[in-house]
């Protein structure tokens, strides 16, 4: 039932980089049952960031190895304050510019191939101006020496965000130096709340190859949600606990032309519990849990540590 045509889903959740950076993340990815994960090199919400543990980075990749996660699907993720969209104030712009290439060296020294990325806010200008400020920003970050990927996330469209649909993505791709060291993040919360029926899933699959390109696609965020399609409002849910509901996100999770694409929890905790370890679970019975609260609370009170 787990395999994909003889291939291993690529399956994980986000998970903290703590006091063993790396290693503390893989740890955690494989007490999750995962086999591959996603990070922050630090806080999301800031730029504070202690500097990269080589022996650390070592034990890590070597624990990996030794419990089957490939580091070439592990993904970083940038934090939230990265504005590439607006350069009314260039000291800002130049600040996000400058703090995402240093992210990118960081995971360079860790042998991460992919970082996460919100497109950015256009704020008060010229949405399409906004969407040529985030090309000329990676522009100036990435060159032909770069090696992790860019993933620009699809979003919402919650405020002024950019990146809601296939084509402001398409655009900020086509002005673009280095186009083969950009890619696509699909998060299936914001595809809802942006507008797109995730029941078609195919259709938006169909319209996303002919315009981009699927080979584009490095990573999906796998998330219900909690408000309708259309909603713009980006709020995530558990698994089967949102208006996606699970059939339509298991067809995501189990899509034949995606099946090389690791796919990434960020579903939230449910109480004061994290809920991947069960979530990874259902996703390999393809069987949904509908006692994910009480069982989250029998896992973790029973003393089981993960």
């Amino acid at each position: 039932m787990y395999n994909l045509i003889g291939d291993k889903m690529i399956i994980g959740s986000h998970v903290s980089f703590g006091e063993k950076q790396l290693l503390s993340s893989a740890q955690l990815a494989i007490s999750y049952g995962a086999n591959t994960f996603m990070f922050y090199t630090g806080a999301p919400q800031n730029t504070i960031r202690k500097e990269i543990d080589d022996q650390l980075t070592l034990e890590a990749k070597k624990y990996m190895i030794e419990n089957n996660i490939d580091i070439k699907n592990v993904i970083c993720h940038a934090p939230y304050i990265i504005n590439l969209a607006n350069k009314e104030k260039a000291e800002s712009w130049n600040f996000s510019i400058s703090f995402l290439k240093n992210e990118i060296n960081r995971i360079t020294k860790m042998g991460i191939n992919y970082i996460v990325v919100h497109p950015g806010n256009s704020l008060n200008i010229d949405r399409m101006t906004a969407l040529e400020n985030i090309s000329e920003a990676i522009n100036n970050i990435i060159d032909e020496n770069t090696i992790p990927m860019i993933l620009l996330e699809t979003m919402a469209g919650k405020g002024t965000e950019c990146g809601i649909n296939i084509y402001e993505l398409k655009y900020i791709l086509e002005h673009i130096n280095e186009k083969s060291k950009v890619g696509i993040c699909l998060d299936t919360c914001h595809l809802n709340d942006s507008g797109i029926d995730i029941a078609n899933f195919d259709s938006y699959l169909e319209e996303f190859d002919e315009e981009i390109g699927l080979d584009k696609i490095k990573c999906i965020h796998i998330n219900d949600s909690k408000n309708p399609i259309g909603s713009h409002k980006d709020r995530h849910a558990n698994l089967g606990y949102g208006t996606i509901g699970f059939t339509n996100l298991i067809n995501v999770l189990y899509h034949p032309l995606l099946k090389k694409v690791p796919k990434i929890l960020e579903t939230p905790w449910v109480g004061k519990y994290p809920p991947y370890k069960l979530e990874i679970e259902m996703i390999k019975e393809k069987r949904f849990n509908p006692n994910l609260e009480k069982d989250l609370e029998f896992l973790y009170e029973d003393k089981q540590t993960f």
